[in-house]
């Protein structure tokens, strides 16, 4: 029998500028990315709450979509308000399957040309960006063309003093909202910077050409601040946050009214119901859903991990554990999952299977770090 190869790793540009920091690197969505560097998980975590952690995230999918009507063909395969969206502003939306189901979470960005014609930039998770752009290109009218920008990286910048790190840098990012985005420069360097990240906190995401990516990292790390974090600081940020990881908290699986992303279809979309899985969307929220998303307060120092059972008192399965963790900033252990909606009211006593022995929690209002965006 023959032995099975192992498959080969992609990069980033920053590759090896993360070996040079001592990143221990391990696979993540097919690509080779570090999750912690020498000062450790924690330590990166509480350095991003409390001043600025630059995080490598150009495994993400980057794309252009060009041409007139493109926020209208969007439409079509999200219940998102991309008609709606002004210039210059990003928006938090879902890719959802015929089947009601969430195919990947994205941001949209309404970022037209300086000849005034339509472009949308959009960012996608990494372990699905091939099948998103499939099914985005395989949606499109003639006339609107999708450019994929694999030469592009795109770094975030997250924390406290993120903006006013960069404010001397990157002229017009400090004026931006929650949300806004600026096409700039930074440190002379042609980049694409939203208002925005997925920790909770203040901050920025830069997209800069790959091959000038280094460049501008390392300048950003010479800034007063500014530490590198890794994928497992990034996971409990969000975490921390409430937000949800694609693949464990929400999948083809759940829907946007079970995963309490409701607040994600636009007002208008709810009127006209004419996106994919429409209908499996409109019956969950006027009948209600048979599972929630919440988050979970276990008691004592004992984290619970993605896949442990939640019961109810009397041990009656109700549930699982989508996300679980230590949260450096709250000093305890935090998770989300889905239980049965009977069980989802905030402050429910249930039980987490940790190894065989049933963990007491209770469920508890998201976030579990307030956010602290620039509104």
């Amino acid at each position: 029998m023959a032995d099975q190869e192992t498959p080969v790793l992609r990069e980033t540009p920053l590759a090896d500028l993360h070996r040079e920091l001592g990143g221990r690197m391990v696979p993540f969505a097919g690509y080779a990315m570090p999750v912690q560097y020498p000062a450790g998980i924690m330590a990166e975590h509480l350095h991003c709450r409390a001043r600025a952690a630059l995080f490598d995230v150009s495994h993400m999918g980057q794309a252009e979509l060009m041409g007139v009507g493109g926020a209208a063909a969007m439409e079509a395969l999200t219940p998102a308000d991309v008609l709606g969206l002004k210039p210059h502003r990003q928006r938090y939306a879902l890719l959802t399957g015929d089947a009601g189901g969430i195919l990947d979470d994205f941001m949209v960005t309404n970022l037209p040309t300086p000849e005034g014609t339509d472009r949308l930039f959009l960012i996608v998770n990494a372990a699905n960006k091939d099948a998103d752009f499939d099914r985005i290109a395989a949606h499109l009218p003639p006339g609107l063309r999708l450019q994929r920008r694999e030469d592009r990286a795109l770094l975030a910048l997250q924390g406290p003093e993120a903006v006013a790190a960069i404010a001397d840098h990157a002229p017009g990012v400090a004026a931006l909202t929650f949300m806004g985005v600026a096409e700039t420069t930074l440190f002379g360097v042609h980049a694409i910077i939203s208002r925005s990240g997925y920790t909770g906190e203040d901050g920025v995401e830069i997209s800069i050409p790959g091959e000038r990516a280094e460049e501008v990292a390392r300048a950003l790390l010479k800034l007063d601040g500014v530490l590198p974090a890794g994928l497992g600081a990034r996971d409990s940020l969000r975490l921390e946050a409430g937000l949800c990881l694609h693949g464990n908290d929400i999948d083809a699986t759940t829907n946007p009214v079970e995963a309490g992303l409701v607040w994600s279809i636009g007002k208008r979309r709810r009127t006209e119901w004419n996106f994919a899985g429409a209908a499996v969307v409109r019956d969950a929220l006027a009948n209600g859903p048979k599972r929630l998303r919440v988050g979970l307060r276990p008691e004592g120092r004992q984290p619970a991990r993605a896949h442990s059972v939640i019961q109810a008192a009397d041990g009656v399965p109700v549930g699982e554990v989508t996300s679980g963790g230590f949260g450096p900033s709250v000093n305890a252990p935090v998770a989300m999952g889905y239980v049965i909606s009977d069980y989802a009211a905030d402050g429910t006593a249930l039980e987490i299977l940790v190894r065989g022995k049933a963990l007491p929690c209770r469920v508890a209002a998201m976030p579990f770090q307030p956010h602290r965006y620039a509104r």
